[in-house]
């Protein structure tokens, strides 16, 4: 028989607030998930009915839009049934699959990143070798990495977290995180010495490459015309808000096992409700605005309705 965790939810009141009002946090939470799903759905169906859109920088952007809402989805349905519920319980089972597939999504998240700054680079700094690089195989093999990579990584975490003997029952927080550590009786040297080396290669490696890509954009790009900065301005500013945004909540995810660090209560609910509904609500924002081709085509199907 699974072993099963009381996943608390949290609020500022405590547990029995949240039972209290849990229609009304039901309503407030589903009606955020369906706005991401229209938010996110919308841009990328843009993207796939429009030929100009066809090129490799708006497929990393729908690429991206479409691993928000597989994230999404991997959370909201379980914490919208516990909205409702008396009691917040998960088999451990599927405790650890809805840990994979946040971990994995998330780490994705920063690969495609890592494509759209490659998407960029060459872009602005080789462009007369654009077509050449950049074909449809490059850019396949790019999104194929980006979901298979972190995959396979956070099933090895998985799986040796799979036969682990269990001491406690009670996870703090209200998804299945890199929490789930705490539940064991003994620490793994071998399981921490791996995390730390999956987080270097899903987090710390693409972050790096895109900070030196991004730098090498800004130089060449302030060394050249007018014209080449503002391109550049245009289309790396608002990948660099996402990363920056996601690079934060990311920090504290680790911080919160890694580091052992005792957050209140308040600070844990709030930071994880920012990853759930702040983050996959502000990447189609931000590319729906700042993007001029995504903007507008938008604008066009939003003046027609």
């Amino acid at each position: 028989m699974d072993n099963e965790i009381n996943a608390t939810y949290v609020t500022l009141d405590g547990h029995v607030e949240v039972h209290k009002y849990g229609c009304v946090y039901f309503v407030i939470m589903f009606t955020v998930y369906i706005l991401i799903l229209c938010s996110n759905s919308t841009v990328v169906c843009l993207i796939w009915i429009h030929k100009n859109l066809h090129e490799p920088m708006y497929i990393f952007i729908a690429a991206l839009l479409l691993n928000s809402v597989l994230f999404s989805t991997a959370v909201y349905p379980k914490l919208l049934i516990d909205l409702l519920s008396e009691k917040q319980i998960i088999s451990y089972s599927a405790c650890l699959f809805q840990w994979f597939l946040y971990y994995s999504l998330a780490a994705s998240e920063f690969l495609l990143l890592s494509g759209m700054a490659y998407d960029r680079y060459v872009s602005i700094c080789k462009p007369l070798q654009y077509p050449t690089i950049m074909r449809k195989t490059t850019i396949s093999m790019f999104l194929t990495l980006a979901w298979l990579l972190p995959a396979c990584q956070v099933a090895v975490a998985v799986s040796l977290s799979a036969n682990r003997q269990l001491c406690n029952f009670i996870l703090k927080g209200i998804v299945c995180n890199n929490a789930v550590y705490q539940l064991h009786c003994v620490t793994s040297k071998v399981m921490t010495i791996y995390g730390m080396v999956a987080l270097l290669n899903a987090v710390l490696l693409p972050v790096l490459f895109i900070l030196f890509t991004y730098t090498k954009i800004f130089i060449i790009s302030y060394r050249s015309s007018r014209e080449v900065r503002k391109k550049a301005a245009q289309t790396c500013l608002p990948h660099l808000m996402v990363l920056i945004n996601f690079s934060c909540l990311t920090t504290y995810d680790v911080l919160l096992v890694r580091l052992e660090t005792n957050f209140s209560k308040t600070v844990r609910l709030i930071m994880t409700l920012q990853i759930l509904i702040y983050h996959p609500l502000f990447n189609p924002i931000i590319y729906g605005l700042k993007m001029k081709d995504i903007y507008r085509h938008l604008k066009r199907l939003f003046s027609q309705n």
